[in-house]
This record gives structure tokens, C-alpha cells and sequence, in this order.
């Protein structure tokens, strides 16, 4: 009979994320993360296996309380309010980053998923989740009027992403509120352009 576990899921991978999420996947330690957990490497290995693993659910536990915990908060939304209110927390998120931890997901996305075809895949899949987010909204959003058909629901909703992701990185290096608040800004005006011609100018 299996022994019961003699800690909290939760809060391991809480810890785990945090300690990930600080130093990168590669940089962390086995130790590390028995630290920064408070459990035994027999625990940690019997629950988790082994490091990969752990990072695997230290990611996905990140996305489902950060990513899409914050799509299903905007998706109630209007459309253009809950694209608005998506980038206000991003923005939040990042000119509040004492430590420029930045994204974990963008993290992931240079740290490991380069050297490693599974990881590349669930980021991959995470950021298909944030722009079928952003191409929802679009869609909605220029059947209501609220953003302008100007340009394709797909090239908005890659463009957002885009910004997205440029936003979160910058933020690591330069978190200057005018800068990135400028860029979301700049980013803006093609939901509310209707002259083509204009855009092409």
C-alpha cells in the first residue's frame, strides 16, 4: 500500500516555480529545488521524478494559474475591454517586477524549448491558447463595431502576440512604464484604424 504523501502538491510546485522561474531551468539545481521546496530528493523524485518532470509541472502549474487564469478572467469581458484588461495585467505584471523574473513561458521559450522538442511543443501550444485568445476578441469584436475591420482577425491576433511577447522580454532589461506602455499603445491604434490607405502610409 502506497504511503501517503507527507506534503502539499501545491505548494511544492509553488516553490518549484519560483525557484525555475528565478534562475532558468538549466542554472537550477536538484539542490535547489530541495531547498526551495523544503521536501527529501526521495520525496521529490517519488512524486515528481526527476528534474525535467518537475520543471514540466512547475510550467504547467505557472500557465494554469498565471496564462489561463487570466483568459478565462478577460473572456467574460467585451471584446476590445478584455484585450485592454489583458495587457493592463501584463503591463502590471511587468513594470511591477522587482527581481525581472519576467514571463516563465517566455522563459521557457529561450531557456529550453530550443534544445528540446517537447518542451517546444507545450510552449508552442500555449502561445496558439493566447492567440486564439486575442483572435476571439477580434472577431467579436469587429462583428460589435468596438475594432475596426481594417485588417485580418489573424494578422491583429499575431501582431498582439508579438507584442506580447516583445513586451515581457523588454520588460527584463528595460522595465521603463513609457516604454512598454507606448508600445501596447502604438499596438492599439490598429484596432481602432479604418483607413487603409492610411495604414499603408
Amino acid at each position: 500500500m502506497a504511503r501517503p504523501r507527507e506534503f502539499d502538491e501545491e505548494t511544492v510546485l509553488d516553490a518549484a516555480v519560483q525557484c525555475f522561474w528565478s534562475r532558468g531551468y538549466e542554472a537550477t539545481s536538484v539542490r535547489d529545488l530541495i531547498e526551495k521546496t523544503g521536501i527529501t530528493a526521495a520525496s521529490l523524485y517519488n512524486a515528481f521524478g526527476d528534474k525535467r518532470a518537475l520543471y514540466q509541472k512547475a510550467l504547467d502549474h505557472y500557465v494554469e494559474g498565471s496564462i489561463t487564469a487570466r483568459i478565462r478572467r478577460c473572456g467574460g469581458l467585451a471584446p476590445r475591454e478584455a484585450i485592454a484588461d489583458f495587457f493592463a495585467e501584463i503591463l502590471s505584471r511587468s513594470l511591477d517586477d522587482r527581481d525581472r523574473k519576467g514571463c516563465m513561458l517566455v522563459n521557457a521559450a529561450l531557456d529550453i524549448a530550443p534544445h528540446d522538442p517537447d518542451f517546444r511543443t507545450i510552449v508552442a501550444g500555449v502561445l496558439a491558447r493566447i492567440e486564439g485568445f486575442f483572435l476571439d476578441c477580434i472577431e467579436a469584436g469587429q462583428a460589435d463595431g468596438s475594432i475596426a475591420p481594417s485588417l485580418p482577425p489573424t494578422s491583429l491576433a499575431r501582431h498582439l502576440l508579438g507584442v506580447l511577447m516583445g513586451v515581457r522580454l523588454l520588460a527584463r532589461v528595460r522595465p521603463e512604464r513609457d516604454l512598454l506602455e507606448g508600445i501596447v499603445a502604438t499596438a492599439f491604434t490598429l484596432l481602432d484604424r479604418t483607413d487603409k490607405k492610411d495604414m499603408i502610409e
